[in-house]
Parts: structure tokens; sequence; C-alpha cells
């Protein structure tokens, strides 16, 4: 048997054997989840019997299946090939069938929403509800749930669920902070914990995700310092944030008929750039280039407001320097005030604009 069977063998064996199993490579079943049960011998009953076994089943709220003439039969937390054994030994053991004779397929369905909890380094911990369905899956499942035969007449079963897994759960959280300490998330399944290192995945190695069930719960610690190679767009980390922009006057004025924009830029983006995306810099260097962008920041946790002021030409200059020039985070605000020349060319022109009237009337009376 080769090395990786052989492993899914033992992780197998300990799931049943537990009853609250971690997962191992298949995906184990929630609440929700349909599972198609088809034995030939149903062919060979009479059309009286009430017995029947093969049918579409779904996951109880409770965990377990409904099965005719059974007790209820466990499935939440299991692998389908650990719920199929189970079942066959139940019909064993309730005399339906004889264990030379008994052919008996549990495929799965459909994978159904699950709820799980993630706490810790992420930007938006609680609640997150993954492999959501669609409005049109819904349409479909609601017009032919039963519909399983493809164009060639075979039965059709399975159903690929990317969105159930362990980094999803991440990225549905709002993905990773720079402090979040990759090789210790914390999973918790009942009373059984255990710890992932999904560090590989941000250099591109193969790193088994971990299938996930209703009501796990995900923590992910933190590092008493940021990583810098955290914040980049990622498999574990937000593609884009969300930012305010505010800049009124000179060079441009892209947003001066609302006062400001809220707009999205790419994870990993840093205040210059964030400058020149409001039009902050460029234009007449003597009068721009000492030009201040100011950032604001507010911590989610704390509450607490950071105000970080820095000249243009200096945030364009220095621009891969961590502190001169920092990383935006989702929800940050950048403020671009004029230089101290454009502001005293302004005010001239200000004093100009009410003080021509008074002259134009004066003028009027002196040429009566």
């Amino acid at each position: 048997m080769p090395v990786k069977q052989s492993a899914i063998s033992i992780l197998t064996a300990i799931a049943i054997a537990t009853g609250i199993p971690f997962p191992g490579y298949a995906l184990p079943l929630s609440p929700g989840d349909r599972v198609r049960v088809l034995t030939p011998m149903d062919d060979e009953l009479p059309p009286e019997s009430r017995f029947r076994l093969s049918g579409l089943y779904e996951v109880n709220v409770d965990g377990t299946l409904q099965i005719p003439f059974l007790e209820p039969q466990p499935a939440v937390g299991l692998e389908v090939a650990a719920v199929q054994k189970n079942l066959a030994d139940a019909l064993v053991s309730k005399g339906f069938f004889r264990p030379e004779s008994l052919e008996l397929s549990v495929s799965v369905v459909s994978w159904a929403p699950i709820q799980v909890t993630v706490a810790g380094e992420t930007f938006r911990p609680g609640r997150v509800l993954l492999n959501a369905v669609t409005e049109s899956e819904q349409r479909q499942e609601g017009r032919s749930p039963l519909s399983t035969t493809g164009m060639t007449g075979e039965v059709v079963t399975g159903n690929y669920a990317p969105d159930r897994y362990l980094s999803a759960a991440i990225r549905s959280a709002g993905g990773l902070k720079p402090t979040a300490d990759l090789q210790h998330i914390r999973l918790l399944r009942g009373k059984q914990e255990k710890t992932f290192d999904l560090s590989g995945m941000l250099i591109g190695k193969i790193v088994p995700d971990v299938p996930l069930i209703a009501g796990d719960e995900v923590t992910v610690p933190a590092l008493p310092y940021r990583q810098t190679n955290l914040v980049r767009p990622s498999q574990l980390t937000p593609a884009e944030i969300t930012v305010f922009l505010s800049n009124l006057t000179v060079p441009t004025t892209p947003n001066l008929s609302k006062g400001g924009q809220v707009t999205s830029l790419p994870y990993g983006t840093r205040l210059s750039q964030a400058a020149i995306a409001a039009g902050c810099a460029g234009g007449t260097q003597r009068t721009n280039a000492r030009r201040r962008a100011v950032l604001v920041q507010t911590d989610r946790d704390t509450g607490k407001t950071t105000v970080t002021e820095r000249s243009i030409e200096r945030l364009l200059k220095r621009s891969d320097n961590d502190t001169e020039n920092p990383f935006l985070m989702p929800q940050d605000g950048v403020v671009c005030y004029d230089s101290t020349v454009t502001n005293l060319a302004s005010i001239f022109r200000l004093i100009t604009d009410i003080a021509s009237p008074f002259f134009i009337i004066n003028r009027l009376f002196r040429d009566e």
C-alpha cells in the first residue's frame, strides 16, 4: 500500500475510534450535507416492500442520518468511507442483509454551507459562513434536487467544496494581519485541538489544507512584531483594501465634487503610492514638491487613532523605508495638504477676490 494511502487509512481509523475526528485528507461531513445511498438489492425487492434503502439523505442538525428502520446513524465529523462502513455494519446487525451479499455505496451529492469561528490576528474576526450557496445554485437545486444522471445516463455524484477549508476560513475573516503567527494556527474541534503551520503557502510549498466542519474554532495567534512579507496579496491575506483619500486642491482635484473618495487599493500599498493615487504628487515642482500627506489610522481593538504626517517629496525619495513610508491597512485615510507657497498664493487670490468689487465700484463712481 502506498505511504499516502496508508496514512489516510490510519487517519480514518483514528477518526472512527474517537467519534469527533480531526480531519484527514478528505472532507468530513457537516449538518446539511447530502449523501446518496445506493444498493442494487433494492431492485430485487417486491414493489409492495416498504424497505427501500437507496435514496438521497441529508445530515440532520444533530449530526445524524435518518435511515429507515435504523437508529440515527452518526455522520458529522466523519468521512464518507466511515459513514458507509458504519451503515453497512448497522444493516447487517439488524438482519436486513447478510455480510457476504451486501453491496452498498455512500457518496456525497452536495456540500452544505457551514459556520465556523475565526479569532485572533485577522482583519475581520468572528463567525464566518463558508461554502455559501449562490442564488443560481439554490434555484437549480430547488428545481431538481434528485437529478443525478449525466448525458450518458450514468449516476453522477460528488461536489467539490474548496471554500470549506482552513485557508478559506482565514480569507473569509478578512485575511491575516502582519502580526499573525502563521506557524501556530490552532483549530479546535469539540474538545480536541491541533496546531497547523501554513507558512509554506506564502512561498509556494505544498501545504495540506485542512477541511473544516460546522462549529470548528480557528485561532490565529499574535507575534510581538510586524512581518513585512505578510503585507502583500496571497492565499491568506487580502487582495485589496478599502482606503479613504482626500485631495481637494492642487495639483489635481479628483474628488472635489464629493469632498473625498473611497477606493480600493492592492494590499501592500504604501503611503507614497496612496498619495500618488489621490493626485497629491506631480505638477509644478517648486510649489508642489513640499506638499504634505497625512495618514490617519484607527486601531480596531483599542479605538485609538494615530496620525502620521510626511512631505510628498520625502515620501517619494524614501519609498522603501517602512518607518518613513508605512504600509496602508484597511479603512486607513490619506489627506493631502498644499505647500506653503501654494497656501500663500491662495491667500493672495482670496484677498484679491474680496477686494476686487470695491475697486470696480470705486472706479464706476469716478467715471461718473
